[in-house]
């Protein structure tokens, strides 16, 4: 416990990209709180949902959207995102506008931004949090990546949520050879913890990310799915008011659970079938699961970790159009990811504040 943070207020900022980077700052924030700080959420969308609902009591606000789309051709993706670039830079200005009347507003003491360029402060200790100190966008790497290390510049500190040794999550997107940025490695971030309970179901499919790739997985799995034989419970990844429970043959169908049952439904299940996505490796080397992954098309980083992972023989993968419900039984001769046990030092780490 922080005694000397006279519950400083700090803001948290996930991007809205999917779930993942909102679902990572829910360790974050609860042990803000176990240190004395009084953390404020801020993002937009399906991410401020969640954390809504994760913290109810806390004080939410919301962010210009950054408007991201996937396209529904994965070869278009990356075109897509240079076409959505002029709304992009226009929500990360008019972000920086809003955040400076906030720390004035709200008396904010620190700001702790995972992944939203404009979330950040001069005045006040200002931490970015990514896995991506490369950014992969193909031919482009190599500017995009000079250009996201050129932003993470300007905070006071970068937290990495993997190990800073050879064995490690994130190979190439994590990891410099040359560095001149102040990083801190945390280790595997989850809200998830390890759970002997008794296997429910022979598999979970757990589905994340921004439309319309999530809504054309789901209808892909929900026709494959009709042939496996085991027991089988299928998160969709939509946020809504209410959940939403159905039960068709061996199928159990949410449209989303809570962190509580999440973490119970994960302990409770023999595989996994899911997105590569960083967030979701993570709750996998913390609940010590084997998976079989279907990276986003178009989205380099995801299938760079796939083709990663598929190598160093832990995680087999395909692409969403070639994957058949039989491809589940390739888990069998992947070893799975591996134990990377490391103890956060909050105290240490909110120093910066």
């Amino acid at each position: 416990m922080n005694l000397n943070s006279e519950n400083k207020t700090i803001l948290v900022a996930p991007l809205n990209w999917g779930l993942g980077h909102a679902t990572r700052c829910i360790p974050i924030i609860k042990a803000l709180q176990e240190n004395n700080f009084t953390p404020i959420i801020a993002s937009d969308g399906i991410a401020l949902e969640l954390l809504r609902k994760e913290f109810p009591y806390l004080k939410t606000l919301e962010l210009p959207s950054y408007q991201i789309e996937y396209a529904k051709n994965g070869k278009n993706f990356k075109w897509k995102l240079i076409k959505s670039l002029p709304r992009m830079l226009e929500a990360i200005s008019e972000e920086k506008k809003i955040v400076k009347k906030w720390i004035k507003k709200h008396q904010i003491g620190g700001i702790i931004s995972d992944n939203r360029l404009g979330v950040y402060s001069k005045k006040i200790p200002s931490v970015f949090i990514t896995h991506q100190l490369n950014v992969l966008t193909g031919n482009t790497t190599w500017l995009t990546s000079k250009i996201h290390q050129h932003i993470i510049k300007k905070y006071t500190a970068c937290w990495i949520p993997d190990v800073n040794s050879e064995l490690n999550l994130t190979g190439k997107l994590g990891h410099l050879k040359d560095n001149s940025l102040t990083l801190n490695y945390l280790g595997p971030l989850s809200r998830m913890h390890k759970m002997a309970l008794p296997i429910q179901y022979d598999l979970m499919i757990i589905l994340s990310g921004p439309e319309p790739q999530r809504g054309l997985l789901e209808a892909h799995l929900t026709e494959e799915v009709k042939r496996y034989e085991g027991k089988v419970v299928f998160i969709k990844g939509i946020i809504e008011a209410e959940q939403k429970k159905e039960q068709i043959g061996n199928v159990t169908y949410y449209n989303f659970m809570k962190t509580r049952q999440l973490e119970h439904t994960f302990n409770e299940s023999e595989k996994v079938l899911c997105r590569s996505g960083y967030t979701t490796i993570m709750d996998l080397v913390k609940l010590n699961k084997k998976a079989f992954f279907i990276p986003t098309p178009g989205q380099y980083e995801q299938v760079y970790l796939a083709e990663k992972l598929q190598e160093e023989g832990l995680v087999p993968f395909t692409c969403q159009e070639r994957f058949k419900i039989e491809d589940i039984s390739k888990i069998d001769h992947y070893q799975g990811l591996p134990k990377l046990e490391s103890t956060v030092n909050w105290e240490e780490l909110f120093k910066v504040f």
